[in-house]
């Protein structure tokens, strides 16, 4: 064990995926997870906070029912994940019991961060347990998500967990050493790229498909975390989950893909936009409004929109594109879409003609507004 410890004070949220957390997908791999609970008492012992997001629980039921991984149907999953849960969150509450730490269990749905009250309650609990000297395991409520509440993987979960915990570090820990130049099973060229600092699509086309069979979460997935993440003041690290140490020597070495941090956003209600709510609809818009909003902070004016995909109630968020194709963000619309659909038809009439009110001559104001500029 190294002696020399983060700073203090830290808060660094874990994320262990199925790959690293099983002997492949067919039982709990115990002899690895004290391992990696001994590193986080050794961590939280610095005077650092530790978040645990754990994958394993359907892994977890097929060790109980004694079945091999599979092609399961939705209801099938809900229910391994319902009898594996209890035996995750029983593991880790028994090996952190060995150095007299404490466990709480949050598990989460997207609902609960699209939600701001629900958002707040669990930003809440989860200080709470972090103040009581706890170590949070947290994991998507499976047994009762449906599609249409899910985050969807873990990974995406952790970086909004780690929005959600105010944290300095997320460490994606899974079968792979990091990013490489190529896919490395398929490239023996393949190199290992050591830093990120700029998330374009070059870089999304790196990632490929899942790693394992047994996971549910790819390179892109955590792609789409690191960007989530550093958005939000937090550094990511996207490592190889077993190995000597592995926790402490990617806080301590140069292990894996380090994707740099971006300056946060102070503002409580923009850092919610980031760690919550989802959508698919996309609006478009023309040159003038991109560099409006990245550069002056602009809000979005409806003049500026060229287009719009997908349907969106007031209040609901949705993305902005610019003309090449890139994000320049995401905000909290201020019109319906087919109210915005007749406002782009119509834009030489008075709103409240064409709608019988004027809610203004924006779409999205900057307040409510998260810029995704690297």
């Amino acid at each position: 064990m190294q002696t020399q410890a983060q700073p203090n004070g830290q808060t660094i949220v874990i994320k262990l995926g199925t790959s690293v957390l099983t002997n492949n997908g067919q039982g709990l791999d115990r002899a690895h997870m004290v391992e990696l609970v001994r590193q986080c008492v050794h961590l939280q012992k610095a005077g650092n906070h530790i978040v645990l997001v754990s994958s394993g629980a359907v892994a977890a039921g097929r060790e109980l029912l004694g079945r091999p991984p599979s092609n399961e149907t939705l209801a099938q999953k809900q229910m391994l994940a319902a009898i594996g849960q209890s035996q995750l969150l029983h593991t880790w509450q028994s090996l952190f019991a060995l150095y007299g730490v404490p466990v709480g269990q949050m598990l989460l749905t997207r609902a609960d961060l699209d939600d701001r009250e629900r958002y707040l309650n669990a930003r809440d609990t989860l200080l709470a347990l972090l103040k009581e000297g706890a170590i949070p395991i947290i994991n998507e409520n499976d047994a009762v998500a449906t599609a249409q509440i899910k985050v969807g993987d873990n990974d995406n979960l952790s970086a909004r967990v780690a929005v959600l915990a105010d944290a300095d570090k997320l460490l994606l820990l899974t079968d792979q050493p990091g990013l490489f130049s190529a896919d490395p099973r398929s490239n023996p060229d393949a190199e290992l790229i050591p830093e990120i600092r700029h998330i374009d699509e070059s870089v999304k086309a790196l990632a490929g498909g899942s790693g394992t069979a047994v996971g549910t979460g790819g390179m892109a997935t955590k792609i789409e975390a690191a960007s989530i993440a550093r958005h939000a003041g937090v550094d990511v690290v996207i490592s190889a989950g077993h190995g000597e140490d592995v926790i402490i020597n990617c806080l301590e070495q140069q292990l894996g893909t380090r994707f740099v941090s971006l300056t946060a956003p102070k503002n409580t209600h923009k850092r919610w936009l980031l760690a919550g709510p989802l959508s698919k609809a996309q609006v478009h818009v023309d040159a003038g409004a991109a560099n409006a909003i990245r550069n002056h902070g602009a809000s979005l004016l409806i003049v500026g929109i060229t287009s719009f995909a997908g349907e969106f109630r007031r209040g609901e968020l949705v993305h902005v594109i610019d003309s090449h194709g890139e994000s320049v963000g995401k905000g909290v619309a201020r019109y319906h879409s087919d109210e915005l659909a007749l406002l782009l038809a119509r834009p030489a009439e008075p709103k409240e003609t064409v709608l019988g009110y004027d809610n203004g001559a924006m779409l999205i104001h900057r307040d409510d507004f998260v810029s995704f500029l690297d």
